[in-house]
């Protein structure tokens, strides 16, 4: 009969315990009779400080600064259970307690998946841009989801929830934004709880060799939350028949174009395209600069020179843009305009305005005449 039998009367202890279990929860119940005079009972082993006997009740020995946690101690705790005769150690036996795993770790993000990016604008939607992982330490499944109220949610989707890998939805483009942020949800997907997570993923989009060089300044022809595109100016200036070896200023000028792609900014050159078959004027390939080399002398056959003008990639020129250019031919200026009186008379009634006609003796507003013969119609 048990408690007869002293040291005898001991089993193997095999027990379970939930994990953060309070202090005094009973592990096991012994058959031993653990009061019986001449005999002692300890406990002993690499895990004997989680257990404390009381009486014929093995308890678990926790506090505020020691929890049972399954993740930090691991599944198992193993002690020994020795008992004394006479302080003659006469048994031993084992104690192999099970830790049973709660739900209560929240996912967390492997940091070196979330960390900052650079995604070229030239990359095509629908491939895998970055990949996102996170660990749950209860060993939780885990499913992903883009959180649509962070900035920039639609450039991204997520098509496989389990997978982590975060595909590309909308092109990206430079010129209208060059940084991302998105947010990104963890959570676990089959526990009562749905501990989640979350991250904000920046990334930094890489400018592209995909625009044109355009002409300054921007004559803007349309412009939106997203886009902006220009036309090209229409440069303008006004040359004296016969005049020449001299620089052109333009209005608007100087003649000036930069890479569309302002990131990248690559050099431009400079050419006429066409309107100069008399080579009359000459381009400077880095600047733009354009000379009047040789003037024109009749300008009622050539009033006005009309020119296009390119500015190109110097790594691509397969990547250009055109631009009008307009000279105008203007008259010699050869005769001074004359009035058609050498003195004019005229009178202003006292007090009036510092506006007032001035009237002549015959009660008419003085007028004064000017000609010149270079404008025969003025």
């Amino acid at each position: 009969m048990s408690g007869w039998g002293g040291c005898l009367d001991g089993q193997d202890v095999f027990a379970t315990v939930r994990e953060n279990s309070l202090s005094g929860e009973i592990v096991a119940e012994l058959l031993a009779d653990t009061t019986m005079e001449g005999v002692h009972w300890s406990l002993d082993g690499k895990d004997a400080d989680w257990f404390f006997l009381d009486e014929r009740y093995i308890r678990l020995n926790t506090s505020a600064d020691k929890v049972l946690d399954r993740e930090a101690q691991g599944p198992v705790l193993m002690a020994e259970l020795s008992c004394y005769e006479e302080d003659t150690l006469q048994s031993v036996y084992r104690i192999m307690v099970e830790i049973l795993n709660e739900n209560d770790n929240s996912p967390v993000f492997t940091e070196d998946t979330v960390q900052s990016l650079i995604i070229s604008e030239l990359t095509p939607v629908n491939i895998v841009v970055f990949t996102v992982q996170a660990t749950d330490a209860d060993n939780d499944k885990i499913i992903y989801s883009i959180d649509q109220t962070s900035p920039d949610a639609e450039y991204f989707k997520i098509d496989l929830p389990n997978s982590g890998e975060v595909i590309l939805s909308k092109p990206l483009d430079y010129e209208t934004k060059t940084l991302l942020t998105v947010t990104i949800h963890a959570s676990e997907m089959s526990t009562a709880e749905h501990f989640n997570t979350s991250t904000n993923i920046t990334i930094s989009v890489l400018d592209g060799d995909d625009q044109y060089p355009q002409f300054l300044p921007c004559m803007l022809l349309f412009q939106d939350e997203t886009s902006r595109i220009c036309t090209s100016p229409v440069y303008t200036v006004n040359v004296t028949e016969g005049e020449e070896d001299i620089v052109l200023d333009f209005s608007p000028g100087p003649i000036h174009a930069v890479d569309g792609d302002r990131g990248l900014s690559s050099s431009v050159s400079y050419a006429i395209l066409s309107g100069d078959d008399d080579g009359r004027l000459l381009m400077d390939r880095e600047t733009g600069e354009v000379k009047l080399t040789r003037g024109v002398t009749d300008r009622l056959t050539n009033p006005v020179l009309h020119l296009q003008v390119m500015a190109y990639q110097d790594d691509d020129p397969r990547k250009y843009s055109v631009a009008t250019v307009l000279v105008r031919v203007l008259a010699v200026n050869q005769f001074y305009p004359e009035f058609d009186m050498a003195e004019y008379q005229g009178f202003v009634t006292a007090g009036t305005s510092p506006a007032s006609l001035v009237n002549t003796y015959g009660s008419k507003p003085l007028m004064l005449h000017v000609q010149d013969q270079d404008f025969k119609h003025v």
